[in-house]
């Protein structure tokens, strides 16, 4: 097999990245444009709009309102002609414990954390088979996996996206669209920052409890998706690679 310049790994192709205004998606859009890629980024954020460039159309919605799916990828068909790739990473958290949590909070949680994966993707393959290649890459959690006290929405949703993530990619692999997941660890990004005033802080000291010492940069989390993107995963089908500074893999 010939060798890939990792800078052109997805020069050319098509991009949909959700919850790209800030943190992750924000890095992820960003690289990919850099490495000449096109990319719709959405976020029910307007300061997505400040992406706005040559190679990315922002574009404002909210991923768990019907036709937000729809409309993602008729934008880049239209704009690009093609979709090649899906990053499902808008996402949402709440810091309560079960019996504090209300029936309106655990729904909005599993909506932006499982149902808009599930929109997302659905209408990503349906325009990629015609292409018979896509990729697809799910913002996943050490979450996925392990739990701690009063993020039980959070974590359940995102043990929905690591199973979404094996199932879809058993039914899409034979048309040649790969579906894999990142189970990120502690990023610094401003997502607890609604729910915590002490939330960059928190990020810090939990971040230091991983085998590395720190939280990850959004930056370091991107590098990931743009290899799960590329055809350099081409035999990655269905896997959740923990990206997390070592977090998982330790006793205590």
């Amino acid at each position: 097999m010939a060798d890939t310049n990792m800078v052109d790994e997805i020069k050319g192709k098509t991009a949909i990245v959700t919850g790209a205004a800030s943190g992750i998606g924000r890095a992820t859009a960003e690289l990919f444009a850099a490495r000449g890629a096109k990319v719709v980024a959405l976020d029910q954020n307007d300061a997505v709009n400040t992406l706005a460039s040559d190679s990315i159309v922002p574009l404002v919605a909210d991923v768990t309102a019907d036709g937000s799916a729809e409309k993602a990828v008729a934008t880049a068909v239209e704009r690009f002609g093609r979709l090649d790739i899906l990053v499902n990473n808008a996402g949402y958290i709440n810091y309560q414990s079960v019996v504090d949590t209300s029936r309106a909070e655990w729904e909005k949680v599993m909506a932006i954390n499982a149902t808009g994966y599930f929109l997302f993707s659905r209408e990503a393959v349906k325009a990629m088979l015609p292409n018979k290649s896509g990729a697809i890459v799910n913002i996943a959690s050490y979450a996925s996996y392990f739990a701690f006290p009063d993020i039980a929405p959070y974590a359940a949703s995102k043990g929905a996206v690591a199973q979404l993530t094996r199932a879809l990619a058993l039914e899409v692999a034979p048309q040649g669209i790969r579906v894999n997941a990142i189970g990120a660890g502690n990023v610094v990004t401003n997502l607890l920052d609604t729910f915590r005033d002490d939330g960059q802080q928190f990020l810090t000291e939990h971040g230091s409890r991983a085998p590395i010492g720190r939280a990850a940069e959004p930056r370091e989390i991107a590098e990931v998706v743009a290899f799960l993107a590329s055809d350099r995963a081409s035999f990655a089908i269905g896997s959740i690679f923990m990206v997390d500074g070592g977090f998982s893999v330790q006793i205590a």
